[in-house]
């Protein structure tokens, strides 16, 4: 596979690329879904190309194949090569890269269980049971269960001398059960309302216990069918992890993209209010947020080795202390801005164009937990699971719906209400930031389905977090 990749570059180089690097890529992926105790689909796909990417002057070219041989890969490279040097026809500054180590270095995920060994049949009564139990609960009207599992090798070679090979294993999914009133339906979701996936094997599905939780969350759902409206007002915002974890990917992950901040990446995604002049000077929140892009940590599914342009995984501060003090990064735009990469460039498969992603971008645990953040709070509302999102452009003006939530009264958790939501304005919520738990309550909450680029590229991305409180939040707002 080195062989097929070397060959690659050495077509872009002879066809005048100043730069070049190519990754082959060997993937599959099994998708398993149940509703209401019937199997619905199993589908297994395997993928394999080399794509190839080549640098001149001021513009990338980029090329895949599906043609896994010496003579096909060394045509990509010089096709890369001439859309390259067609892109530079338009006059522009030229883009050099940051220096990062040139490296031969292989990485894998740990793992306990391979996924792909565990017999189908297994996985299939595992959602069975699932929802079977969610059904046995009087209201349900719908349970739907569902598994995934990626394996992927990827072998990177560049002009410079990278040889890299990364296996990399990722496993998770989820169930829900939905509730039908006279006139609403009512949904709740486990363990987040798009499932839990992580780096790992088998083992990180069975760590969830489904079935443990199925009967629980089928009760909430019918529950939340007589549960009161909540109130619109201003209350403290109580956070459950799941849901501070998307607040995270969607007001600081995109936000803090380079791309973004230089105005590359505008035409589908937006762009952000962040501009670099105000790199360390400017307060994204209380002192409390202590932001970073960590792909080194164990676990979560935003972790690799290497990023696909072969700079080393490794943690970054993003936010420290409520001061924004770092971004997402890769070798072309760091070099730009003045930066040291980031290691943060991926690409959705083989056949696109690698670009800046989220890693783990998560915040750092505090120092209370749940219920002493409960036990503090005075009048206030506990949300938990994520139902809706809208958020600008530029990430800055946000509303969020979740699935479920709770009045907090004099320092206890009060009656359960539907149809919770809460509005913000990015740097002014985070400024409200007043208390965050930590310890056995962190959790790499995992992002399977994070969308970005022209044609999309749907990345993995992972987000610690513990719940938090935020003082004085517009809540239970319906327009």
């Amino acid at each position: 596979m080195f062989d097929l990749a070397q060959a690659a570059v050495e077509g872009a180089l002879a066809a005048g690329a100043q730069y070049a690097d190519a990754r082959v890529v060997v993937s599959k992926n099994q998708s398993i879904a149940v509703q209401n105790q019937e199997p619905q689909s199993i589908d297994q796909a395997e993928r394999a190309g080399v794509g190839v990417r080549a640098l001149t002057g001021s513009a990338w070219g980029f090329y895949a194949t599906s043609d896994m041989s010496k003579a096909a890969a060394r045509a990509a490279g010089k096709k890369s090569a001439a859309i390259s040097r067609a892109s530079a026809s338009v006059p522009g500054p030229a883009m050099p890269l940051a220096d990062v180590p040139v490296v031969e270095d292989s990485y894998e995920t740990p793992f306990d269980e391979d996924p792909f060994a565990v017999p189908v049949s297994d996985k299939v009564d595992m959602l069975i049971e699932v929802t079977k139990i969610a059904q046995s609960v009087d209201g349900i009207a719908l349970a739907t269960g569902n598994l995934s599992f990626w394996d992927t090798n990827k072998w990177f070679v560049s002009s410079q001398g990278h040889r890299i090979h990364q296996h990399l294993v990722e496993s998770g999914g989820g169930f829900d059960a939905s509730a039908v009133g006279e006139s609403e339906i009512q949904r709740r979701s486990y363990p987040q309302s798009f499932g839990q996936f992580e780096t790992g094997g088998y083992e990180t599905v069975r760590r969830w216990d489904y079935p443990g939780n199925a009967g629980r969350i089928a009760e909430e759902a019918v529950a939340l069918l007589s549960a009161p409206e909540l109130e619109e007002g201003e209350k403290s915002l109580i956070l459950e992890g799941s849901q501070l974890a998307l607040q995270i990917h969607e007001s600081v992950g995109h936000a803090i993209e380079l791309d973004r901040i230089l105005g590359w990446e505008a035409a589908f995604a937006g762009t952000s209010h962040l501009d670099l002049e105000r790199l360390r000077t400017h307060r994204y929140g209380s002192p409390l947020m202590n932001i970073t892009a960590d792909a080194t940590l164990p676990g979560a599914l935003g972790t690799f080795g290497y990023d696909d342009e072969g700079t080393k995984a490794q943690r970054v501060d993003i936010v420290k202390d409520g001061l924004w003090v770092g971004v997402l990064s890769g070798r072309d735009s760091a070099s730009i801005a003045g930066l040291a990469p980031g290691g943060m460039v991926r690409a959705d498969g083989y056949n696109r164009l690698p670009m800046v992603r989220m890693t783990n971008v998560g915040m750092l645990p505090g120092d209370s937990n749940l219920a002493e953040i409960i036990a503090d709070t005075k009048d206030g509302v506990y949300m938990s699971t994520n139902r809706s999102w809208s958020i600008d452009d530029r990430r800055l003006n946000f509303q969020f719906g979740c699935e479920i939530a709770w009045e907090v009264k004099d320092g206890k958790l009060g009656r359960m209400v539907k149809n919770p939501t809460y509005t913000g304005i990015t740097p002014q919520f985070w400024a409200q930031l007043d208390k965050l738990a930590g310890g056995d309550e962190w959790v790499h909450w995992g992002t399977p389905n994070c969308g970005k680029g022209q044609p999309m590229q749907v990345a993995h991305t992972g987000h610690s977090a513990a719940p938090g409180r935020f003082a004085e939040v517009r809540v239970g707002v319906r327009a």
